[in-house]
């Protein structure tokens, strides 16, 4: 059987052209070597797998080769490695400062490739400085390193740093795809992209589950294949789900939870990819940020589908409550219940009960019809009790008030469950509305400061009876003052009280223009604080007034011992 040389070995880059993803580093590198301006010693840091230390190997292999005309030549013996994991006494450290003395015998430089610096220990990083910080002429040191943070502040003053990013899904992918054709496997670039994806910028991580899946599937990968060997959630998935929980379709988006737990998924890694895949659909609404959707060409006209269904508020609220549920996922005792509440959630984010099919209720139809009868009972002793309080046992119709007539309006749509989202957003649609009412096709009769006082108070007297408290302080602190054009101006003592007036305000002035056949009054708010001061609360607060205007009153009090 022939020897497998598995695909990080195989395909690890020999020159600065093959380094994925870091070519600002290796631009500075080329152009350092070229211009004769490198540093004698450098420090690679970065995430593992991102070619810190085959940028090493190349660069010590390149300084030799500048003023060499053949490059086949390697200069091996110029190149020392150490392993600081595990040569990391001040033994190996001298060890290694004693041979920096001897010059190379080919080539100009020599160079020493130092891993896992950051293993070294603190002694050995003391030997280590005074050779680090005056060099010979002929030795560079190469140091690399996972966690810059563990090497003392007097190595890394001594080093050029250079700081390696992670791989980019794009180009992960892209060195895939370059590497499925040199291979000769047929791959789909979604399932290369989810492969990218799960090496999380580490182009070795991608390369060593990329000869995995091959040895699942073969020749041909296919999306489906790469999903199952490394058990992640589809796309597919979130897709599916996502449609469930935009038709509000909650039993279904409980079985689709259930079936996701059975394929022995968590509900935390769930709930954090729901979240994501929301975020993604709320990048492909605009074609400016079209461009941030890191996925497959037909993923991502899967998501501009699905985009267009799903509205912006939808989608802010709903990765609102998948963060919430991500937080408060660990601390939770009953993490499933968590999870599927969140989902319930967000699938009645857009539910409007009223109009939607029973069909879609938890609860079956069949509960509902089974309470019809009690109505068969209820209804008659309902109407008993009617026809009682009216006089004479006379009609509700006969007993009708007459009214004024009153201009035809717009029909009002259904109002929706009080506790719902949707009707948060109506409400604000309805203060919104208010700004855009336009009455001018309605009548506008005349009123007296009389009229204008006795409606005023007979509305004071009903918010006080409903136990409207907020409402009626505004309408009882000051008495209104009509001006031209019938505004009607109304003094407060603060602020906090016109906010309380001004919720208020709409079913307000609708009580006022309806009595009043007046559809032009407006109202206009001053703010005076001296209000406060006239105003008498109690006994105490008309003393003080008393007081103010005859200050014997006080002394004859005292002088009495008198009581309020």
């Amino acid at each position: 059987m022939e020897h497998f040389i598995v695909s990080a070995r195989k395909y690890r880059p020999q020159n600065f052209e093959d380094v994925v993803g870091q070519q600002a580093i290796t631009n500075t590198l080329e152009n350092a070597i070229k211009n004769n301006h490198l540093a004698q010693a450098l420090l690679f840091t970065g995430p593992r797998g991102v070619g810190k230390t085959s940028c090493a190997r190349i660069l010590a292999k390149k300084i030799n080769q500048q003023e060499v005309e053949s490059t086949e030549e390697d200069f091996a013996f110029n190149i020392f490695e150490l392993d600081a994991a595990s040569n990391n006494s001040v033994d190996d450290i001298r060890s290694l400062t004693d041979q920096v003395r001897i010059p190379p015998q080919t080539g100009k430089y020599k160079v020493y490739i130092i891993d896992e610096v950051h293993m070294l220990s603190q002694a050995a990083f003391n030997a280590f400085l005074k050779t680090l910080e005056e060099p010979p002429a002929h030795a560079i040191f190469i140091l690399a390193t996972t966690e810059k943070h563990k090497i003392i502040p007097t190595i890394l003053s001594r080093c050029q740093i250079f700081d390696f990013k992670r791989i980019g899904v794009l180009d992960a992918k892209n060195y895939l795809k370059t590497i499925s054709q040199k291979e000769a496997i047929t791959a789909d670039d979604d399932a290369l992209h989810i492969i990218a994806q799960k090496a999380d910028g580490a182009m070795r991580d991608a390369l060593s589950i990329f000869d995995r899946v091959v040895s699942f599937s073969g020749k041909n990968l296919t999306r489906e294949a790469v999903t199952e060997n490394l058990n992640v959630l589809d796309y597919e998935t979130y897709f599916n789900m996502t449609s469930l929980l935009l038709e509000n379709k909650i039993p279904e988006v409980l079985n689709a939870f259930n079936t996701i737990l059975s394929k022995g998924f968590e509900g935390h890694h769930f709930i954090n990819g729901l979240a994501s895949h929301f975020r993604d659909l709320l990048v492909a609404k605009d074609k400016s940020t079209v461009a941030l959707l890191e996925v497959g060409d037909s993923t991502k006209k899967n998501y501009l589908a699905q985009a267009v269904k799903a509205s912006i508020p939808f989608l802010m609220q709903a990765i609102n409550k998948a963060n919430d549920c991500d937080l408060s996922y660990r601390a939770s005792k009953n993490q499933r219940l968590l999870v599927e509440l969140t989902l319930m959630q967000i699938a009645s984010i857009t539910f409007d009960g009223e109009k939607k099919k029973s069909a879609n209720y938890i609860i079956p139809a069949t509960f509902f019809q089974a309470l019809s009868p009690a109505k068969k009972v209820i209804e008659p002793l309902v109407k008993k009790e009617v026809k009682k309080e009216l006089p004479n046992n006379s009609s509700p119709k006969e007993t009708a008030r007459p009214t004024k007539p009153t201009p035809i309006l717009k029909s009002v749509q259904k109002r929706s469950a009080s506790l719902s989202l949707k009707s948060i957003h109506e409400k604000k649609e309805v203060k919104k509305n208010l700004v855009e009412e336009n009455f001018d096709n309605h009548p506008k009769e005349e009123f007296t400061q009389e009229q204008l006082e006795k409606f005023w108070k007979e509305y004071h007297k009903k918010m006080i009876a409903k136990g409207e408290n907020t409402m009626a302080t505004a309408l009882g602190v000051s008495s209104p003052k009509l001006l031209p054009n019938f505004v009607i101006q109304l003094s407060l003592p603060s602020t906090l009280i016109e906010d309380h007036f001004k919720e208020g305000k709409h079913k307000f002035l609708q009580y006022l223009r309806t009595s009043l056949n007046n559809y032009g009054i407006a109202t206009k708010v001053h703010i005076d604080k001296t209000i406060i001061e006239k105003k008498a609360y109690g006994n105490t607060g008309k003393y003080k007034i008393l007081v103010k205007k005859n200050p014997l009153l006080d002394k004859l009090r005292h002088t009495f011992e008198l009581d309020l």
